[in-house]
């Protein structure tokens, strides 16, 4: 892990928030790699759940709303986590992770009361400071205040968004009348979320800042299995689509004591990180609960009509979640290797998936000749037309072939002497470090061919 966290300060990738302050605790900012590698699988994502799926719209929903669409939802209430401190180093922690980790004991279904017993029977130890004196568990809530100013002078609580889900719910109503659209059909939706996590960390994988791809798919409740399933094996399947090993992933379905407050059925995708195996997306059937809470609070009909048999009924809901801060810390452990070559050499390498990497090719000139030159830079201006491709002319050619190998760059071309003669470079392909002898033409009609194929 510390390796990959060095990569990708290093290349360009992820820096750690308000460095120049000392640092801003769990917030990153995603470096001009990382940005192209994060916009490709958003774009991918996009393509494959909503372009590619007829009865699928999108929208952009707002990151504030009204404060009673989290009442409504249940977040006010049970939106909360089991927290304790320790006396001695004032360390905050999550009550329910801390005896899982030492325990090996399942703690969702708990009161805070027993938890503070187990807590102290067990003797359980600060992983800081290792003493074994906490305070008694409390509820903490994950939701970010702040305070709306009013006309009236008046001030009211309002929240940064937890999920991204209830925006989607309050504009189903908008939806059903502006698209015309047909049960079963999916909203989906990329944005921002913000929890107040007590022990957030392990690189980008639990931040306070986060971004989520989340479908709300609607529903017949005779339907909900059928389709879980069916979702369920397209959460899969866009697992092998990003290039994650299957070797890394299972699956784990939620007990009832651990299903949350609207849920019915969960699993969790589950993926092999560096640090362990830990949750990396969700598929929950949540029943009619939300739209049943959002009609109730703001006294308007969240019901569907069927023009056919003109039956009235509030959908059923399945609901897959994709963490995209998640899928990139999977893609960057899944895809990031340090090899030694038979000349005993060590090359780094990101083996990304050509679909969703930052740079699609390099151009290099062989040497630092004019006439190379000329000829490098009338390639590279026409490939960066259709992709992404970066020129470098500095440093040996080996160098410049290691620091595209550790971006994850699928291809070079490299511009010789030979190329003024007959038109054709050599292409390298990144994991196999295999070059190629290829026409000039052969290229821009190609590449994208090469870019399916690896």
């Amino acid at each position: 892990m510390k390796n990959i966290v060095s990569l990708c300060k290093r290349r360009g990738f992820i820096y750690p928030g308000s460095e120049i302050y000392g640092g801003f605790a769990n917030t990153y900012s995603y470096g001009p790699y990382g940005v192209e590698l994060k916009k490709n699988i958003k774009d991918l994502w996009w393509q494959i759940f909503v372009r590619e799926k007829e009865n699928i719209v999108g929208i952009d929903g707002p990151i504030l709303l009204h404060p009673k669409t989290w009442e409504a939802s249940g977040h006010v209430k049970c939106f909360t986590d089991a927290l304790i401190d320790c006396k001695k180093c004032k360390n905050r922690f999550r009550a329910d992770q801390l005896i899982e980790k030492i325990l090996n004991i399942k703690s969702e279904s708990l009161n805070l009361k027993s938890i503070s017993s187990i807590i102290k029977e067990n003797k359980i130890k600060c992983p800081n400071c290792n003493a074994s004196d906490f305070t008694e568990a409390r509820h903490f809530n994950l939701m970010f205040q702040i305070e709306m100013s009013k006309t009236d002078n008046q001030n009211e609580i309002a929240y940064l968004r937890p999920e991204t889900a209830q925006a989607i719910f309050l504009e189903y109503k908008n939806i059903l009348d502006s698209m015309r659209i047909k049960i079963p059909f999916g909203i989906a939706q990329i944005g921002k979320a913000f929890r107040n996590e007590i022990t957030p960390g392990n690189f980008i994988f639990r931040t306070i800042e986060f971004e989520q791809m989340e479908i709300e798919y609607f529903i017949k409740e005779k339907e909900w299995k059928k389709t879980f399933e069916y979702w369920l094996e397209e959460m899969l399947n866009w697992c092998k689509e990003i290039g994650l090993n299957s070797n890394k992933i299972e699956t784990h379905e939620h007990k009832k004591e651990e299903l949350s407050h609207y849920s019915k059925k969960t699993v969790d995708i589950i993926f092999d990180f560096p640090f362990g195996k830990s949750e990396l997306y969700g598929l929950a059937y949540r029943t009619d609960f939300d739209l049943k809470q959002h009609a109730q609070y703001s006294k308007s009909k969240q019901e569907y009509i069927d023009q056919e048999t003109k039956e009235k009924f509030i959908p059923h809901v399945i609901e897959p979640t994709f963490g995209l801060d998640r899928t990139i810390l999977a893609i960057l452990s899944n895809s990031f290797e340090e090899e030694t070559l038979e000349n005993g050499e060590k090359r780094t390498i990101l083996h990304l998936s050509p679909k969703i990497a930052p740079v699609k090719a390099a151009v290099f000139p062989l040497m630092k000749k004019q006439e190379l030159i000329s000829k490098s830079l009338k390639i590279y201006e026409n490939i960066k037309k259709r992709w992404n491709t970066e020129y470098d002319e500095n440093g040996a050619i080996g160098k410049r072939y290691r620091r595209q190998d550790e971006i994850g760059t699928p291809f070079c071309i490299t511009i010789d002497y030979e190329t003024l003669e007959n038109d054709t470079v050599t292409i390298r392909e990144r994991d196999t470090m295999k070059q190629k002898r290829v026409k000039i033409d052969y290229i821009k009609n190609n590449l994208e061919n090469f870019l399916k194929i690896f």
